[in-house]
């Protein structure tokens, strides 16, 4: 769920690629809007929605209370209200890191296995 490389340059994300991004459909990310304050694009004409790299930080951080730890949504909310240092945050960054090194291990190990 790391941002593309090439795509860090974007100032804006659509609804769509965030769907992409964290493999949900766009109208949850639109009743998480509804039900996390912390989640706030920006709309364009047309009601078009904006998503910025801090939006896209909000979603990876309820994306990962609710669907990878299987918090309630209240759970989730209470947490997030209580986190004002920003903890849990940076606890999210650490394990998509060291998701992307494992990968990476995995990928190592597949190539070293092929050459024996």
């Amino acid at each position: 769920m790391a941002l593309n490389k090439n795509k860090d340059l974007k100032m804006f994300y659509s609804i769509s690629e965030v769907a992409q991004m964290f493999k949900v459909t766009e109208t949850l990310l639109r009743f998480w809007e509804k039900e996390f304050p912390n989640i706030k694009p920006q709309k364009a004409g047309r009601g078009i929605r904006q998503y910025t790299k801090a939006d896209i930080e909000q979603v990876r951080l309820v994306y990962h209370l609710v669907k990878e730890r299987g918090m309630t949504l209240q759970g989730a909310r209470d947490m997030i209200k209580r986190d004002k240092g920003g903890g849990i945050n940076r606890n999210v960054e650490v394990i998509e890191r060291l998701k992307a090194i494992r990968t990476e291990l995995q990928t190592i190990g597949k190539d070293l296995n092929g050459l024996v």
